[in-house]
């Protein structure tokens, strides 16, 4: 079983991105997503930039893909996507079906989550048009999961949103912009002021969801360390990732030692629980809703509200 950073889903400054990768190239994963996926406003790294990370990477060794945009809203996004698709270096993630389209035919790609594939059929019609590797929805269980992967193409490579808050939507509103009085147009890029997102809470004080522009997520952070056994016997192959400000180095680490077996479930998620942002959550893997978790909540999380401006 491997290892893969999921695409930065949050705005951080240049010089932040930077790091992070530089520091990423050293860490033991076989893959890494680069890109932006989230907003076409967030413009501190263009494509060529991204590239140049990419190269950086392959040359520490890493498979490196290029994830396209959720939600295409304007010629700029599509002029944008076909850019990513024919940038002749690097495998591409394709999260909407525009990308599909621009890569049917002409190099094998990663067909996204944000594809939402839910059975074997549309599977094997995205591996006719030349996908190789798909990454199961969020919201997909692990029976759901081994169905897919039962009845779908051979030799065909499966990955699961393994460890983050969980993208569970977006939108053409950005939430980020609405919450500050701005417009979406003048949204004054806030989002970089939230490196993992801004906290939702219910008026009952609990924590709901997380805005990061146009994208809602979980609150909770979905983790599937205690469930890494299953997740091989239900076929997947890749456990994804998702880069957070702080910590990411130390995930990795320990699913690395989950996989080696140097440390075991229990042991794991004690040692996520400090870096974590929030609590755990794993509900979808389970056919249950999203926010509850089987494992249990490892670490109770209350960040400080924030004063609406």
């Amino acid at each position: 079983m491997k290892l893969a950073l999921g695409p930065l889903l949050y705005y951080w400054p240049r010089e932040t991105v930077l790091a992070f990768y530089r520091e990423a190239a050293g860490w033991p994963v076989e893959t890494v997503y680069l890109g932006e996926t989230v907003c076409s406003r967030r413009r501190e790294l263009k494509l060529a930039d991204w590239i140049a990370i990419g190269e950086d990477l392959a040359r520490a060794g890493k498979e490196v893909v290029l994830s396209t945009g959720e939600l295409l809203e304007s010629d700029a996004d599509l002029r944008t996507m076909h850019a990513v698709a024919d940038n002749g270096v690097f495998r591409v993630e394709a999260n909407d079906m525009a990308a599909v389209r621009a890569l049917a035919g002409k190099a094998p790609f990663v067909a996204g989550p944000f594809l939402n594939v839910y059975n074997a059929g549309t599977l094997r019609l995205l591996a006719d048009l030349g996908a190789t590797r798909w990454v199961a929805p969020v919201e997909l269980s692990r029976d759901g999961i081994a169905a897919v992967v039962a009845e779908g193409p051979a030799d065909f490579e499966t990955e699961v949103f393994a460890y983050g808050r969980l993208p569970l939507a977006v939108s053409a509103r950005c939430f980020t912009a609405r919450y500050n009085n701005l417009t979406k147009d003048h949204c004054e890029f806030r989002c970089i002021d939230h490196p993992d997102g801004l906290a939702l809470d219910t008026q009952d004080a609990e924590h709901f969801l997380v805005l990061n522009g146009v994208q809602t997520q979980s609150a909770s952070v979905h983790s599937l360390a205690p469930f890494v056994d299953e997740a091989r016997a239900a076929g997947v192959g890749i456990l994804r990732l998702s880069p957070q400000s702080r910590g990411t180095g130390e995930v990795v680490a320990i699913f690395r030692a989950l996989l080696s077996g140097a440390v075991g479930p229990g042991e794991a998620a004690a040692r996520l629980a400090p870096v974590m942002p929030a609590a755990a959550c794993d509900g979808y893997w389970h056919g249950k809703p999203g926010i509850v978790s089987d494992w249990g909540r490892v670490r109770e999380h209350v960040p400080e509200m924030e004063e609406r401006p």
